[in-house]
């Protein structure tokens, strides 16, 4: 069973400013609630009981928001507003079961990912990134299940445009497992048109081994100067590791983009 899982929250958000020049972007609100609660919600409900955010120093705000008791103490002794005391319970819940790692240079999601590895217990871990948001069907949940069913690897799998393939990781596809699960031959970052095995996006959602630590130790940067993670799996595919890639029923929404962040909370209105 995954039981562990890691969210990188150390970005600067820059494709939001200005709101992020004052403000971390995963406590904005969508449709009235911090986008972080929509992905500890998704954990929580794909049975994961230990939490990791990869924040950095400039950014511990929000370690503040689960850590305000006694703002929310006085509150509750003046006020006793069920809606408020509710609140607080919440948070209270959401903080007994997270961690906080720092990553204070931005040197890529392969980077923080290393930054956890003292914490990581079992062979295999949750990671989700918090700019991707996926409702209506839990993503993390059909993901374990995969998971236990091949005992591999899984990441979530969408089709994106061919011209929007240098956004994204993209697959090359071994061959067909089922209706929705697909092994994977390669996967490569971020590739241009005309490189692109694919046009099978990698989303923000990976199940990965405890081995792949061992690659991004000594991995070198790769494109911008960073560490990525789809460098690591790619190593560890060509190493005969197993990877599924998962064709996730749910609705994704970019929250990372200010047109996405604005259409999240129109598409979650709408539940």
């Amino acid at each position: 069973m995954i039981k562990q899982a890691i969210i990188p929250l150390a970005g600067f958000g820059t494709r939001l400013l200005p709101l992020t020049s004052v403000f971390a972007k995963e406590l904005l609100p969508i449709y009235g609630k911090p986008g972080i609660e929509y992905i500890l919600d998704e954990c929580i409900d794909a049975g994961i009981k230990d939490i990791i955010f990869i924040i950095s120093k400039k950014k511990e705000m929000i370690k503040d928001y689960f850590y305000n008791d006694s703002f929310y103490k006085k509150i509750i002794k003046k006020k006793k507003d069920p809606r408020i005391i509710k609140e607080y319970k919440k948070i209270l819940r959401y903080k007994k079961m997270i961690k906080f790692v720092y990553q204070n240079k931005p040197l890529g999601t392969g980077d923080a990912v290393l930054k956890t590895r003292k914490f990581i217990k079992d062979k295999f871990f949750l990671m989700l990134l918090p700019d991707d948001l996926i409702i209506k069907k839990n993503c993390s949940k059909s993901m374990v299940k995969i998971h236990n069913q091949f005992k591999a690897s899984v990441m979530a799998s969408m089709n994106v445009s061919r011209t929007n393939v240098s956004r994204w990781g993209i697959y090359k596809l071994k061959r067909k497992l089922n209706k929705n699960n697909y092994l994977i031959e390669d996967v490569v970052e971020k590739p241009s048109i005309k490189d692109a095995p694919s046009n099978k996006a990698v989303i923000g959602r990976y199940i990965l081994p405890k081995s792949i630590f061992t690659k991004l130790q000594t991995q070198k940067p790769g494109k911008g100067g960073e560490i990525h993670i789809t460098d690591a799996i790619r190593s560890l595919i060509m190493n005969n590791e197993k990877f599924i890639a998962h064709n996730f029923r749910g609705k994704y929404l970019d929250c990372g983009t200010m047109s996405g962040y604005i259409k999240s909370s129109m598409e979650i209105s709408k539940i």
